[in-house]
């Protein structure tokens, strides 16, 4: 049997034989309950976890349980963790789901805290998305393209201001003179982030917490204090992997470090991008990677190429022109869709920690829910 024969048989054992069962053993469900049932079949979270017994001291809290709450936390929209604590004793159901049998099995705030902190520091959710996208989506072409997009993440912390230079050389004006030399000229990061290996391109994306600025979709500039989170997207709106940074870092900065991430999990033919990305190191990349950069052309002030743009979108209205790589790069609103997804309904608005690693694993509890629940639809149609 192939594997998504297989898969397929998966999901629908969990629709028609677990469910019911869950439903017979806990009572009624509701479609939240059997959305993080189906999520949570699917991630395997208790096997990342291993619980010690017979050690010294106070037992630890199960931290597959307190895994399962956070997951449970982004599905569901709760806000804060006291929220999820009143949720859990007054939800029988959503009680027995998660691992707690009583009331007083559940923990309190500060050992929810202890255990979101360890997840942050070891990254054990973003280990749990790249494991499931691998086993489901890995070494096979299942993937035609992959949209890459940015989005904003307004966080509750004071930006770092970046020192100022008191000594700056004021710049000369003219033609320098004969035996000066010239100015030394620094690459371009996306120069530089070609000749890196995938750990040094993680580590050369920022990821403090500064003030950033961009235009929205009615040309309008917005500015937050935060980072940004870029996601790529498979057409099936499934999250294939995806980094945070400074709200400041421009996103074709991000561009290759995502797609090498992308790269190793699974297969594909086409990186659909915003004009943002726009850069000819980019193209490059993607080339000799065996890839095809779908790009929208940036006309960087340069009125030429905005008319003729212009115009071209004008004669393709006219005489319905429709040609290929203009109906591929369409599939790209996947990448809005995903990130509507994550800030409307898991979370993406409401972080309430500090720091990169917490805000990104308090995302990625958003990610693994989206990620589990694009995978069951996909295998039960």
């Amino acid at each position: 049997m192939s594997f998504i024969a297989s898969f397929k048989d998966f999901c629908t054992r969990i629709q028609h034989n677990l469910l019911p069962l869950c439903e017979k053993t806990f009572g009624i469900l509701t479609e939240k309950h059997e959305d993080l049932i189906k999520s949570l079949e699917l991630l395997d979270i208790d096997s990342y976890f291993l619980y010690a017994y017979g050690a010294v001291g106070r037992p630890a809290c199960d931290r597959a349980a307190l895994a399962k709450c956070f997951i449970a936390k982004s599905i569901f929209g709760i806000y804060t963790t006291k929220s999820l604590i009143d949720r859990l004793k007054s939800d029988y159901q959503l009680r027995q789901i998660v691992g707690f049998n009583t009331i007083s099995d559940i923990p309190g705030e500060s050992s929810f805290s202890r255990a979101f902190a360890e997840f942050a520091q070891s990254n054990i959710l973003t280990t749990i998305h790249t494991d499931l996208i691998k086993q489901t989506l890995g070494e096979r072409l299942v993937v035609g393209h992959i949209s890459r997009d940015s989005t904003a993440i307004e966080a509750r912390e004071k930006p770092v201001q970046t020192p100022e230079i008191k000594e700056k050389k004021k710049k000369k004006r003219g033609r320098r003179k004969k035996d000066e030399a010239a100015p030394p000229v620094t690459p371009r990061m996306l120069e530089l982030q070609r000749k890196m290996g995938l750990k040094e391109l993680l580590s050369s994306v920022p990821t403090l917490c500064n003030v950033g600025t961009k235009k929205n979709a009615k040309g309008y500039k917005t500015s937050w204090i935060g980072y940004k989170l870029h996601i790529d997207s498979c057409d099936a709106g499934i999250p294939v992997s995806c980094i945070i940074s400074s709200a400041s870092l421009h996103d074709s900065q991000a561009a290759l470090p995502l797609a090498a991430l992308t790269r190793a999990k699974v297969n594909y033919c086409y990186e659909l991008m915003d004009s943002a990305y726009d850069a000819p190191e980019i193209h490059e990349e993607a080339r000799k990677n065996g890839k095809i950069a779908l790009i929208d052309t940036n006309p960087r002030n340069n009125k030429r190429v905005a008319e003729a743009k212009k115009q071209e979108k004008k004669a393709r209205e006219t005489i319905k022109l429709h040609p290929a790589e203009a109906i591929r790069y369409n599939e790209r609103t996947t990448a809005e869709r995903t990130n509507a997804f994550l800030k409307d309904w898991c979370g993406g608005r409401n972080i309430f920690v500090k720091g990169a690693e917490k805000v990104l694993c308090h995302l990625m509890c958003g990610i693994l829910g989206i990620t589990a629940m694009q995978l069951f639809r996909l295998g039960i149609t």
